[in-house]
């Protein structure tokens, strides 16, 4: 009786693992930035809530496999959870939203095309619910117009702009042979 084949095999597996682990500690720094930038400058939230897309955007940049991103994001949250206990709710639940949303552009492309638009797209979702969810969160409302007209065009772009990163980052790991089979 032979084994039924995995559809992560334990390269992958590492690469994930390995992507999560890096971007954990990003996430686990970014936690801790919130707690500064909520209070200071509330309206350039999307720009730190926006790194959380790096763990799927480069994982999928490397490896152009289903679920990559999904388990990538998921174990960058515990790592960053590790760091931040009391935020794991928040980090598991925008994992797997982040995580989510990347899978779900990659599967209407059915996992063919991985050019820098398919990625943008997903960055585009995550920056317009980011955009409302954190406007009701912080309040937004109460804040000055120039803050709130400020807020809305760093929501959506953050996550914009850490997706520009993570394809660079992503680009060099698959020349460095991460991704070599």
């Amino acid at each position: 009786m032979s084994a039924a084949r995995s559809p992560l095999p334990t390269r992958v597996l590492l690469v994930c693992a390995a992507i999560g682990v890096a971007t954990g500690l990003l996430g686990a720094a970014a936690g801790w930035m919130t707690l500064v930038i909520l209070p200071i400058a509330p309206f350039a939230y999307g720009l730190v809530l926006g790194s959380h897309v790096l763990p799927g955007i480069i994982a999928q940049e490397v490896l152009r496999r289903p679920l990559v991103a999904l388990l990538t994001h998921v174990l960058a949250a515990l790592v960053a959870s590790a760091f931040n206990p009391i935020w794991f709710p928040r980090f598991l639940g925008t994992a797997l939203l982040f995580g989510l949303i990347q899978e779900g552009v990659a599967a209407v492309t059915r996992y063919r095309a991985w050019g820098a638009v398919r990625f943008f797209v997903s960055a585009l979702i995550i920056g317009v619910i980011i955009a409302v969810v954190v406007f009701f969160v912080v309040d937004l409302a109460k804040l000055p117009a120039w803050a709130r007209i400020v807020y809305l065009p760093l929501a959506v772009l953050g996550p914009v702009a850490w997706t520009a990163i993570g394809l660079r980052i992503g680009v060099a790991l698959r020349r460095a042979g991460v991704a070599q089979r």
